[in-house]
């Protein structure tokens, strides 16, 4: 279980994403007591984790202000899991121990191979793509052999888009049958690559398994650029929409 700090800085951080606070707005300790019910220590430490985040700074005296992220900042932000999980990969395919970890990934392409067969995109199969997808991506950032690379992944899975195996969501794919259709489309090509990266560890071709994870990841970056077209106005609150756990969905990652 979360301890109350963790799971306040959650709330918080929530709160900042859907634009609940300004940016710049002080934050004050003794709003935030009131509204979450809890004491002044919970509070201060849940600060203190949303400023080693970079959500907020510390402003003049004691007091932190919002730095909310921007649609530009967390595009930059999946551009560096991008290339983190391309390294991820490139390192998997040249371990002698890649060979014990396969099983996994080769479950996690099943899984959505058997969603996708389905032919429809409802909650329960949204639920089970993104388990599936989430034990694919984690499974390789724990199995390349260097810590560091998964562990600057957790320092950015705070932000929208960024959780490990996260999945892009678009409620227009539940307007027709052909929106439907292109969004399963997608998500078929998806774990295409997800089977190309796998038979590339598998055979020991690093640069195979580097490069089609970093076309894979770039996917991410598309589909913000496609937001912001459709959306001049695109904010971190509506990222957060595309890739809340209960919103539909047309792609991945």
């Amino acid at each position: 279980m979360e301890s109350i700090d963790t799971e306040l800085a959650a709330r918080i951080r929530t709160d900042i994403f859907l634009g609940n606070f300004s940016a710049g707005e002080r934050l004050s300790e003794t709003r935030l007591c009131e509204e979450h019910k809890v004491s002044r220590t919970p509070v201060r430490l849940a600060l203190r984790i949303l400023e080693s985040e970079g959500v907020i700074q510390r402003g003049e005296g004691r007091g932190y202000t919002v730095q909310s992220p921007t649609v530009a900042d967390i595009a930059q932000a999946v551009q560096v899991r991008g290339h983190l999980e391309s390294l991820a990969a490139r390192l998997m395919a040249q371990s002698e121990s890649r060979l014990e970890h396969l099983p996994m990934m080769a479950q996690a392409i099943d899984a959505m191979n058997e969603q996708l067969e389905l032919g429809r995109i409802d909650e329960p199969m949204i639920h089970k793509m993104r388990s599936a997808n989430k034990l694919f991506h984690s499974t390789i950032l724990t199995a390349c052999g260097n810590d560091y690379v998964n562990f600057t992944c957790r320092q950015i899975s705070h932000l929208p888009m960024l959780a490990v195996g996260s999945m892009v969501f678009d409620r227009s794919v539940l307007e027709t049958p052909e929106n439907m259709e292109r969004g399963l489309f997608r998500l078929r090509i998806g774990n295409v690559q997800h089977q190309v990266i796998y038979d590339s560890i598998k055979s020991g071709d690093a640069v195979r398994a580097e490069a089609m994870m970093r076309e894979h990841a770039n996917v991410m970056i598309e589909y913000i650029d496609m937001f912001e077209k459709r959306d001049e106005k695109l904010s971190v609150y509506d990222l957060v929409a595309y890739s809340a756990d209960d919103a539909e969905m047309s792609g991945d990652n």
